[in-house]
């Protein structure tokens, strides 16, 4: 476990350049188990989430070469389990996206209870109530135990909510899946749309991705792609928030801003200068303001994962901000933390915190839960006074690649302690 030494109060300035969309990656890779011939990504984020569902893939028994590496070659020509390894599965939530493929591919899956960040309260009711409207059955037993011995078929599906996951399964269900398809009360995220395309290049017809109705006609075998990731507009948003929070100017490349307004749109109203030219976003010094309310919602609204970095900027506004995250619970309160560095919080309930700044944060030992709260506190610390430490990092790793390194190359001062345990 690692433990990071922050000194803050340092300004960070310079160039930076987001990775793959880590959200995209994830249902691709599953993706590529639908076909015997080789699938190729580009632009793959190098963190330990990606790493994982690699690490699953071949469990399953699929060849990828490139694990580590921006590029990826996936062959799943024989799959020798219905069931992916049980302790991978137990440190990722994405593995859930395994069993549309699984179903597809082998008339079973058997899947461990999905990790990642508050597992116990993230359930994937979503996902079944897909897959048995396609055919599937529940088997009785533990964990999740799914049958379609007779394959999948095409259905109408009505999804209760516009679960992304939940969306993604029922496209890689229904992607050779006998028949039509039609899924209503879809998640319509850039990464949703991703994945879609990407089936598209297997061979699969499918029509109103980005709508909240979805139709595919199942391909009677997929067949080889390629693709190259789109950029991570979470991760461009979380650069611009550290770049304000530190009082410095960074260009930030990759992203598209069809993807960003939906955050540029509440950095705006707290105040953030910033620019866009072709595919660079450049934030500059700010005076920030507090906003009267800040509300989560489904693309294209503000993303939740934007929550907790918006709340740590939001001490650094004058005057009181009301940030309601309706779409999770639990995400709010690993930043109670924030108190112990003179932040000015009230957490209302689960779902609703009111800030009230500026306040001048203090360096603390900082718990890292999660994968965005840490990256949040990370951000906090850097523009504290004095010394904070940050563990674990692990947490962050999964979604941020050598975070470390490239907050080091914008003049962050940083020391990394490997523990034991």
């Amino acid at each position: 476990m690692a433990t990071l030494h922050i000194e803050g109060g340092r300004r960070l300035d310079g160039q930076i350049e987001v990775d793959g969309n880590k959200n995209a990656a994830l249902p691709l890779l599953a993706a590529c188990l639908l076909t015997d011939d080789a699938c190729v990504l580009s632009n793959v984020p190098r963190i330990r989430d990606v790493e994982a569902m690699c690490r699953l893939l071949v469990s399953l028994g699929a060849d990828v070469d490139g694990i580590g590496t921006t590029e990826l070659r996936v062959q799943c020509t024989r799959l020798t389990t219905d069931e992916p390894d049980r302790a991978l599965v137990g440190t990722l939530r994405g593995s859930v996206l395994l069993l549309g493929p699984l179903l597809a591919r082998r008339g079973r899956a058997r899947l461990a209870p999905p990790g990642g960040d508050f597992p116990a309260r993230r359930t994937i009711h979503a996902h079944v109530q897909a897959l048995t409207a396609m055919g599937a059955r529940h088997v009785d037993g533990a964990d999740y135990a799914l049958d379609a011995p007779d394959g999948l078929r095409g259905g109408s599906i009505y999804l209760e909510e516009a679960s992304v996951t939940g969306t993604e399964t029922a496209l890689l269900a229904a992607a050779t899946a006998r028949g039509e398809t039609e899924i209503r009360h879809a998640a319509c995220e850039p990464h949703v749309v991703e994945l879609a395309r990407f089936l598209r290049a297997m061979g699969v017809e499918i029509a109103g991705e980005g709508t909240p109705t979805i139709r595919v006609e199942g391909a009677s075998a997929a067949r080889g792609a390629t693709r190259r990731l789109d950029g991570d507009y979470i991760e461009a948003g979380t650069w611009a928030v550290v770049a304000v929070l530190t009082g410095g100017q960074v260009e930030i490349g990759g992203a598209r801003l069809s993807d960003l307004e939906p955050i540029l749109a509440v950095l705006g109203r707290m105040g953030v200068r910033w620019a866009f030219d072709t595919d660079r976003l450049r934030v500059e010094p700010s005076t920030l303001s507090g906003t009267a309310r800040i509300t989560t919602a489904p693309w294209p609204g503000f993303p939740s994962d934007m929550v907790s970095l918006t709340t740590v900027l939001a001490t650094q506004a004058a005057g009181r901000t009301l940030i309601h995250d309706w779409m999770y619970e639990l995400r709010l309160f690993a930043l109670e933390q924030l108190s112990g560095m003179n932040a000015d919080l009230f957490l209302c309930d689960p779902h609703r915190i009111i800030v009230t700044g500026p306040r001048r944060l203090r360096g603390r030992t900082l718990d890292s839960r999660d994968l965005r709260s840490g990256m949040a506190l990370i951000a906090a610390a850097l523009a504290a006074e004095g010394a904070s430490r940050v563990r674990p990092l692990e947490t962050v790793e999964r979604g941020y690649a050598r975070v470390v390194e490239r907050l080091r190359a914008l003049g962050a001062q940083i020391d990394i302690d490997l523990e034991e345990g």
